[in-house]
């Protein structure tokens, strides 16, 4: 059964998402014939990445909302993620584009290695306050996945994977898909948000178990849409 993941490297719930779907494939009986795909889901494209300020005085600006809410809002989604395993360090990620990490994606697709990547994408964003725009980072990053940096370079330098990125966006429209994380399973069931586990679980089990013609809701929470709102 394939499943196929559209989710952005700047949307926090995406990555506590990935780690509640991971822990109930993990656990799933059948997971073995089971296949992932990560599709690009870029938030707020015309964002110009910037190392001057830090995210939630961007996010205070950008979305017109004062810092004390804006400080709460970061907070929940903090604790949010600590529940899953995650350390989350969002005042201090950088507010970057996500259009090149998302292409280096791509390339790391084609190489067998896009979950390993997708994963370090997320901590180096999320946790370690990384500019994931900047082809230098992007660059270590490729190679601590076991990425020839040399064939990144030349990808990062041209436009290759710009139209696979932009097929995902349309594909996600065609869907109806306009917020990420979002899940589809077996090309039946629709999964939106970074759900519990057990909603996870359950519509493993059901996909795996059932066959149906259209695509199904089981799950809305918890997403990032795709002008940045979280």
């Amino acid at each position: 059964m394939h499943i196929k993941i559209w989710s952005d490297i700047r949307c926090p719930f995406c990555y506590i998402g990935k780690r509640h779907f991971e822990s109930a494939l993990n656990s799933f009986p059948e997971k073995e014939k089971i296949t992932v795909e990560w599709k690009s889901f870029e938030l707020d494209p015309n964002l110009k990445t910037t190392t001057t300020t830090d995210a939630l005085t961007h996010f205070v600006e950008s979305k017109g909302i004062d810092y004390e809410s804006a400080k709460h809002m970061f907070n929940n989604v903090t604790a949010m993620a600590a529940n899953a395993g995650l350390d989350f360090n969002l005042e201090q990620s950088v507010p970057a584009n996500s259009f090149n990490a998302l292409r280096l994606l791509h390339f790391a697709k084609e190489e067998g290695l896009a979950n390993k990547t997708k994963e370090a994408l997320l901590k180096a964003h999320l946790t370690e306050g990384e500019n994931i725009d900047d082809h230098t980072v992007l660059l270590d990053l490729a190679k601590s996945v076991g990425l020839n940096t040399f064939k990144v370079k030349q990808m990062l330098e041209s436009d290759d994977f710009a139209y696979d990125v932009r097929q995902d966006q349309m594909e996600a429209r065609n869907l109806g898909i306009n917020s990420v994380p979002f899940f589809v399973l077996d090309n039946k069931y629709g999964i939106s948000g970074a759900q519990p586990v057990e909603v996870f679980s359950k519509a493993l089990q059901d996909a795996w178990d059932k066959h149906q013609n259209n695509l199904i809701i089981v799950a809305d929470d918890n997403s990032c849409d795709i002008n940045g709102n979280c």
